[in-house]
């Protein structure tokens, strides 16, 4: 049985959370919900789904779990805002343990410094922001590039859900260079003046 952490602050896309968490649970799983505070809640921006975190990400540390779920919505940019959520995120990349970001969540990878000569996928208004960052992005249900599973909205959670649980289950992908990914955009069109 592997420890999966999920981060969430308030609005989190609300599907984004409950698919991939019910999934891990089914799995047979532990699931451990972290925040910024332990035991306050967290409001889905739908409306649906009120989480209260397990634990504060100060108490924990990467080295505790086997993969990290980071769902969509505005959570990923309220939680990049923290230094110490940040440094756990990083964690599980330096280890080298499935780190899943959906929609949004890559945003994280940005300001942990670990997008860079990776390919990877989101919601189409963070290319421009993951490309600066020195990733290579693709349009794609979900992209595994090592360690690192990116998906683009709620319509792709079923493959990003079976990615991470072929990942927490059999090892990590195989890292993704450029020609892999023919259709990976790593720079931006020029602009007009």
């Amino acid at each position: 049985m592997a420890r999966i952490a999920f981060i969430l602050a308030d609005d989190f896309e609300d599907a984004e959370f409950r698919v991939p968490y019910d999934r891990v649970k089914q799995a047979g799983h532990e699931a451990v919900i972290i925040g910024l505070e332990a035991g306050k809640p967290v409001k889905g921006k739908k409306g649906e789904e009120v989480i209260t975190p397990e634990k504060a990400v100060r108490n924990v540390s990467s080295r505790e779990f086997d993969a990290l779920v980071i769902p969509g919505g505005y959570s990923p940019d309220h939680l990049r805002m923290d230094i110490d959520m940040v440094g756990f995120v990083r964690g599980f990349f330096r280890a080298d343990k499935p780190l899943a970001a959906i929609c949004h969540a890559p945003w994280m990878f940005v300001e942990a410094d670990i997008a860079d000569g990776r390919t990877l996928t989101s919601w189409p208004s963070l290319r421009t922001d993951l490309i600066n960052a020195g990733a290579r992005w693709v349009d794609r249900e979900v992209v595994e590039d090592g360690n690192i599973i990116t998906s683009r909205n709620p319509g792709d959670l079923l493959a990003f859900s079976e990615a991470l649980l072929r990942q927490v289950e059999h090892g990590i992908a195989q890292p993704l260079k450029a020609p892999l990914a023919p259709e990976a955009v790593s720079e931006q069109p020029p602009t007009m003046h």
